[in-house]
């Protein structure tokens, strides 16, 4: 089943600005980025149905949730949101079971099987071992996979995220995004999710709205929106990376072979999950070094061929974007100084190579 399409017309007064955003989602899953103090979680309150001052329209499917010209102003109790917060505002006296079920009434009033979903978001989120156990003993990552499992159980129309991975340090945000994904492969969900971290919008999102002071600056495909070089500086100062999705295919002593969509291998540094499954990984730009030629003798264990899709200049930079098939989720942007790129002679359309280190290739499991 498709899911509902989410569509909003907001304008919310704010100290130093008013936030004005209009979308309407033809995907499932859309992102919001930009900055702290941006507008992003102010958004994504006024859609949950906590900011009283929002004007405008918001609609999910057929259900008008706000309209300001007719009056209309469905309370947030009566929106049927999963809604995970940056605190996640779980029961600290409660176990992992018991915080699960706190959403059951509801979900069952919305004639969703709740044992049914329990038993699937507690298989997805591998929280059987933890179900017994208070959440005030649990780690960050714990919480977290505690805190969506709870909005999952539920039984929502629209799951609302609110920077999901913010609170974790690098070590956990690798082990938490794949079980997003997982939320994104498993549930028909239209899902809305905000951060200032590029990451998780590239692996999750269909489309992104950046924001800047309240206004929407760039909006599309994450990874076409990340590669402008307005949108760029600011992902980069976020921690900028290349995704990249393959098929494990062998395992060597200290690396792995990845098989990318177009049938190139990428040397990663050795996963532990089994030849044959995906797995998700991430390249800094400025990790990427760039060759006319295919260059022979490298320590460097990585040569992709890909073509130049665009070049785009920023102020000290030059963001090669290649791809490595027609696909825009094969998409690899590149920095060089605009030296290199005169040098190299490159253009939109030429073929390059991509040359990477294995262990400047991050893992995300």
């Amino acid at each position: 089943m498709t899911p509902a399409r989410l569509s909003f017309d907001l304008e919310v007064p704010l100290d130093r600005f008013a936030l004005k955003i209009s979308h309407h989602c033809e995907h499932q899953i859309l992102g919001l980025f930009g900055v702290s103090g941006s507008g992003k979680t102010t958004c994504l309150e006024a859609i949950a149905g906590l900011r009283s001052s929002a004007k405008g329209k918001i609609q999910l499917g057929d259900e008008a949730w706000l309209d300001s010209e007719r009056g209309i102003h469905v309370p947030c109790h009566r929106r049927d949101i999963g809604y995970v917060p940056q605190e996640m505002l779980l029961f600290p006296h409660y176990d992992v079971t018991r915080n699960l079920r706190a959403g059951r009434e509801r979900a069952q009033m919305n004639g969703v099987d709740f044992q049914q979903t329990f038993e699937a978001v507690t298989e997805i989120l591998e929280l059987g071992p933890l179900l017994h156990r208070r959440t005030r003993d649990l780690s960050g990552g714990e919480r977290q996979r505690v805190a969506l499992g709870r909005a999952l159980c539920s039984g929502p129309k629209l799951l609302l995220l609110d920077e999901p991975l913010a609170a974790l340090d690098q070590r956990l945000r690798q082990r938490i995004l794949p079980f997003l994904l997982r939320i994104r492969e498993s549930f028909q969900l239209p899902i809305l999710i905000v951060s200032h971290h590029p990451v998780e919008l590239q692996a999750l999102c269909d489309e992104v709205l950046v924001l800047k002071e309240g206004a929407v600056i760039a909006q599309g495909q994450p990874q076409s929106v990340f590669s402008r070089p307005d949108v760029f500086n600011l992902a980069e100062s976020q921690g900028f990376e290349n995704l990249l999705r393959g098929t494990i295919a062998q395992h060597y002593g200290q690396t792995t072979a990845l098989k990318l969509a177009d049938g190139q291998h990428l040397i990663v540094p050795r996963s532990e999950r089994p030849e044959g499954q995906s797995l998700l990984v991430g390249i800094a730009a400025h990790e990427i070094l760039l060759a006319g030629e295919r260059p022979r003798a490298l320590s460097a264990r990585n040569c992709l061929r890909a073509r130049i899709a665009t070049l785009q200049q920023t102020e000290d930079l030059v963001l090669v974007s290649t791809q490595l098939d027609t696909s825009d989720r094969a998409r690899i942007v590149a920095e060089v100084t605009p030296d290199a790129a005169r040098e190299l002679g490159l253009t939109a359309g030429g073929d390059i190579f991509l040359v990477m280190k294995a262990n400047s290739v991050r893992l995300y499991e």
